[in-house]
């Protein structure tokens, strides 16, 4: 081997180091109050007991839901790291069992005002997530404003949760329309993915993912697959009135059950993402596109 192919072996090996693999899920839906960011708590939870280090960013503004359900107060958020000088691990807070969130504070409704050194830094200060997450839970606003959009069209990985309430159907839809409509939503590297929660059984969640795939299907070209259902429990009551994950205070709960079902799912079935929509950077980059 030549010095000239060792250099370009090593320079290979660097670039394949280089590439980020922390895989980026974002959680949303069509309408608030359908249990969004329940399912994304829970959902961190179960791959946390699999071994994977999950951090949720919390990009409900004004919400602040992720905070509120873990029982756990942010000192510091992300507009913290935008506009304060603090750096990413003084605004990562320590959930239960090792989960990580960032508290988007109103940092999230801010991201539209950014200029472009302002983007650059806050793009290079969450990449660092890369180093410390397999996986990065995005846990959106509901409905079909700008931030929300800017999240949603930049995943390569989506949950929608929808329930049997007409009014989530039709919102859900209305939500997967819009983003449809994106100038720059890339059916082809952009899974698409439903819960159907609070439903009765199989047969009742079977049913909301065929009424709404059909319809996605045949008027946006869009493909919805089918994740299954997390069931009406009252323990999930219960538990968020304690401030606790319903995985935690009621581990053998059947709404427990099924999310620890579709997390190791998710898991077992991971998608093959395009290199430049891989990890944060990808992730952000392609959030700014539009203003670097």
């Amino acid at each position: 081997m030549d010095q000239a192919e060792n250099l370009r072996n090593i320079i290979k090996k660097q670039n394949q180091k280089n590439i980020s693999n922390a895989r980026i899920i974002a959680v949303t839906s069509g309408k608030g109050g359908v249990g969004k960011s329940n399912i994304s708590i829970n959902l961190a939870l179960q791959f946390s007991r699999m071994g994977k280090k999950v951090v949720i960013l919390d990009a409900d503004f004004g919400l602040a839901n992720i905070e509120v359900m873990f029982g756990v107060i942010p000192k510091y958020n992300l507009s913290d790291l935008m506009f304060k000088g603090k750096e990413l691990k003084e605004i990562i807070t320590e959930g239960p069992e090792g989960v990580k969130f960032i508290s988007g504070g109103s940092g999230i409704a801010k991201l539209v005002n950014l200029d472009k050194e302002q983007i650059k830094r806050l793009v290079g200060k969450l990449s660092q997530l890369e180093e410390i997450a397999d996986i990065i839970i995005v846990d959106t606003g509901a409905g079909i404003s700008p931030s929300v959009m800017e999240f949603l069209v930049s995943s390569p990985e989506m949950i929608i949760v929808t329930t049997p309430e007409p009014t989530s159907i039709t919102d859900s839809y209305a939500l997967l329309k819009a983003l449809s409509l994106c100038e720059d939503f890339d059916r082809d590297a952009t899974k698409i993915k439903m819960i159907a929660n609070r439903v009765s059984g199989e047969e009742e969640g079977e049913n909301l993912h065929e009424k709404l795939s059909m319809v996605v299907s045949q008027f946006l070209n869009v493909d919805l697959e089918y994740l299954g259902i997390v069931p009406q429990d009252g323990n999930i009551t219960k538990a968020v009135m304690k401030q606790k994950p319903v995985s935690i205070m009621f581990p053998n709960a059947p709404a427990t059950k099924r999310l620890e079902q579709i997390a190791r799912y998710l898991e077992n079935n991971q998608d093959t993402v395009l290199p430049q929509r891989r990890g944060i950077r990808g992730y952000l980059k392609t959030v700014f596109a539009h203003k670097l």
